[in-house]
């Protein structure tokens, strides 16, 4: 008997089964039926019904992991966040001999501008709601705020230390990471102003990352030789322990694509920590280069670089197996530092620390694009704009 086109769902379930129900739902919605075929091809097969992906927990008020078995899937090449789509596309390195952030147009490899702001910047750090650009001036005791709509640098906001800056996965706090403080402190993400300070034994804490489900971070304490795990919602250190190496320098932390495993870079290790975080265990070495620094995840989020700052090299990571893939040798050396990646994931962008330069390394052979000449000690330059819905901090951490 021919079946009516008009069906309540209780009735079309009842004449024509679920697996049909589906392939009508299914040439609704995708036209090509090609979900239905499937679903019909595996019910026939006696296949099991695939396991549903677990849904993230995430913290209160944090927008939700879209990918739970890859938390950098919004970072894909060009995926950029309507707030950001119109910005110019521009490379900001913090020079900290030189009190200055020269302003580099990657399509000419040329420096536009050069902003003066206060002593020792360190780091250029996109903010939670990738509206603005906060200089970390660590001696001046600023942040400098730059609209990278117009590049223009506005009033110093006065923050004590600010070594380094990152933001809650919610939105709701940045924290700036005062090193010779040896404090964390919450503050107001717009305002700065003080809203929890969480003191720490250790001694340097520099860089950090998020767990999945943004409910804890691990952050790297360089001169004592430590890590700390902080627990986001209670803005306390819930954990601490020493590396297992003396003379252990911890530097960039990033989370795997899976959010299982924390890396941390050490350049006095020369290579990376592999870090449960979860259970926050003794790490495990893995060797990378003399020097090993700053650490960036590629826009497919199968490969990780790694700048080896002692010895002029790149390291690529890969995730999948766990291991260095290759190396890539800047030619005539250099000092690659801190940086980031184009928004199309073609270049990685990385400071000459001691070298007043800026490398542009193509990420699919490795070969220098540019050497680009800057101030004095440029350090934790960031790529802007870049995909992703939100900033974390540093010089551009995008979930």
């Amino acid at each position: 008997m021919p079946v009516p086109l008009k069906l309540t769902r209780r009735v079309a379930t009842a004449l024509l089964g679920p697996t049909a129900l589906v392939a009508l739902a299914g040439c609704g919605a995708q036209g090509d039926g090609r979900a239905a075929e499937a679903e019909a091809r595996r019910t026939e097969r006696g296949a099991p019904p695939p396991a549903p992906t677990p849904r993230v927990e995430v913290l209160p008020g944090m927008p939700p992991v879209v990918d739970p078995n890859d938390l950098y899937s919004e970072d894909r090449p060009n995926r950029l966040s309507p707030v950001v789509k119109d910005f110019p596309s521009r490379v900001y390195v913090p020079n900290t001999g030189s009190d200055t952030v020269s302003v580099i147009d990657p399509e000419t490899y040329r420096v536009v501008e050069t902003i003066k702001v206060g002593a020792q910047p360190q780091h250029v750090v996109p903010s939670w709601d990738l509206r603005t650009l906060w200089v970390n001036n660590n001696r001046g005791n600023t942040l400098t705020p730059i609209d990278p709509k117009t590049g223009k640098a506005g009033e110093p906001v006065p923050v004590h230390d600010p070594y380094n800056l990152y933001f809650t996965p919610d939105g709701k706090h940045a924290v700036v990471m005062a090193s010779l403080d040896r404090q964390l402190v919450f503050r107001d993400p717009h305002s700065m102003e003080i809203r929890k300070t969480e003191p720490v034994s250790c001694y340097g804490v520099n860089h950090a990352d998020f767990s999945i489900d943004g409910r804890y971070f691990i952050v790297s304490c360089e001169f004592s030789g430590e890590l700390l795990k902080v627990d986001t919602l209670r803005k306390k250190v819930v954990a601490q322990r020493k590396l297992p190496l003396k003379g252990a320098m911890p530097q960039d932390v990033k989370v795997s694509p899976d959010g299982k495993t924390f890396y941390i870079a050490d350049m006095m290790a020369h290579g990376m920590w592999v870090l449960d975080g979860d259970s926050f265990a003794e790490p495990t070495l893995l060797p990378t280069g003399k020097g090993c620094h700053g650490l960036y995840v590629g826009r497919d989020s199968k490969e990780m670089y790694v700048s080896n700052r002692g010895e002029g090299t790149v390291s690529v990571f890969d995730f999948a197996r766990g291991e260095v893939s290759k190396k890539w040798r800047l030619p005539d050396g250099g000092s690659p530092d801190m940086g980031g990646v184009s928004a199309d994931g073609k270049v990685l962008w990385l400071s000459g620390r001691y070298d007043s330069e800026v490398y542009a390394i193509d990420t699919r052979t490795g070969a220098q694009l540019a050497r680009v000449k800057v101030g004095s000690g440029p350090h934790g330059l960031a790529v802007y704009p870049q995909p992703g819905r939100y900033s974390l901090g540093h010089t551009g951490v995008f979930r």
